[in-house]
């Protein structure tokens, strides 16, 4: 692009070439070079000058107006990537080539897609990406016709599969056999990267805290590797954003897990009442039963003496509450003996820990949820990408796909993409 002199008939004079920021000083071309970026629509191929400066190097301005990380896939193309929940990456990068025509090869669509859940990570850390909806927004209805805010939150864990110190070995033996025989054929090769670090185990345990509205109309998730105080520390920077003791009622619905209350009793989250999960007291109701009374002839049978007695016992502690559960489990346990009694003694131990949540009728009356499920099954929906049959991964990469998918359900891609996009101008 050029322009005149002023008095209209001089050497046109160029915009160009720019100046280096630090300096000041002119920057020099070094001719036009071909540049390719893989965008949504395609892949395009620019050509554009680049710039050199002595002691600073050469840069090309287009690339930045273009894509400002100089990188070679396009937000558009990043986004699409992201979207696409397939485990096999390869299989993955099939599926894009056939829905939107974009070619990429499974590693590089691999490498895209835990880049930017990293990135999610970061600009949650930084507050950056803030939810997209708060406590006004989580309106409900009182059982006595009221309109009130309500919010809940669930906390839990779960175990992912990673890469152990001795496959990471292994692998590299194998990679560097291949590159010296790459090599005696004559091929250049680049320098092989450092090692990371491989886990001490095949499988770490990954936290996830949620909050959600009454119609879980509204989600929002976190995950961590990281351990209880940190995922303490997360659960009450969310309690903050989201302005969980705003609501007019806001109630945590927990496993009873001694480590989420130790965390919701330490950074003072401001719960209305805390309730232990319906589900996981059945649960260890039921272990007790198979115990004391054996497996049931025909699954699920009504009439089988130790269904009976778990249909009673459950109907205690959701209708009546803590006290008449504990005195019935006494009760129980005087007509037992051996490990009979001991299971008993166990489950009295697991019910009488758990008194102050045991509170199920004023659940009731109140229309509070007494189950954990939607944080349940936020344990099996945000890993999902990262778990299946030979998957091994180092830790903070599959923490970046589970913080992809948490996004997802947190309704919070549009917001992230915005940002990414706002970053790159």
């Amino acid at each position: 692009m050029k322009r005149r002199c002023r008095c209209g008939w001089g050497r046109p004079k160029p915009l160009f070439p720019p100046v280096d920021e630090q300096s000041g000083q002119r920057l020099f071309s070094k001719g036009t070079e071909s540049h390719s970026v893989l965008t949504s629509n395609g892949r395009v191929e620019l050509a554009r000058k680049r710039w050199y400066l002595k002691g600073v190097g050469s840069r090309s301005p287009l690339d930045k107006l273009v894509d400002a990380a100089e990188a070679t896939l396009s937000i558009g193309v990043r986004e699409l990537c992201a979207r696409i929940r397939i485990k096999n990456f390869d299989r993955a990068a099939e599926a894009l080539y056939a829905t939107a025509q974009i070619r990429l090869s499974g590693e590089l669509l691999r490498q895209t897609v835990e880049s930017d859940g990293k990135l999610v990570l970061a600009l949650a850390k930084s507050g950056d990406l803030l939810p997209v909806w708060t406590a006004a927004d989580c309106e409900t209805q009182t059982p006595d016709g009221r309109t009130i805010t309500r919010m809940y939150m669930g906390m839990d864990g779960f175990t992912t599969p990673t890469i152990t110190a001795t496959e990471k070995h292994q692998r590299r033996e194998k990679v560097v056999e291949k590159r010296r025989l790459r090599a005696k054929a004559g091929q250049t090769l680049r320098p092989l990267l450092a090692a990371k670090a491989g886990t001490d185990g095949p499988f770490k345990e990954t936290k996830i805290i949620t909050f959600y509205d009454q119609t879980i109309t509204y989600r929002h998730i976190s995950v961590t590797r990281g351990d209880c105080d940190v995922a303490g520390l997360l659960m009450k920077r969310d309690a903050d954003r989201l302005g969980f003791g705003d609501a007019d009622e806001s109630i945590a619905n927990v496993d009873g897990g001694p480590w989420i209350i130790n965390q919701v009793h330490k950074h003072h989250l401001p719960v209305t009442a805390t309730g232990l999960d319906f589900y996981h007291l059945g649960d260890n109701v039921h272990k007790s039963r198979r115990i004391a009374f054996g497996e049931p002839e025909k699954p699920g049978d009504a009439n089988d003496p130790g269904n009976h007695w778990a249909g009673k016992i459950l109907h205690t502690a959701k209708h009546e509450g803590y006290q008449p559960l504990w005195e019935e489990l006494v009760d129980w346990r005087k007509t037992l003996r051996g490990n009979k009694r001991q299971e008993a003694e166990r489950l009295i131990n697991y019910v009488s820990d758990r008194r102050e949540m045991i509170r199920y009728p004023e659940f009731i009356e109140h229309g509070w949820q007494i189950g954990s499920g939607p944080t349940e099954s936020e344990c099996r929906l945000v890993p999902d990408r990262v778990k299946g049959i030979g998957m091994r991964w180092d830790p903070d990469n599959s923490e970046g796909m589970m913080a992809l998918d948490a996004l997802e359900e947190s309704g919070q891609r549009a917001e992230f993409w915005r940002l990414v996009r706002n970053c790159r101008n």
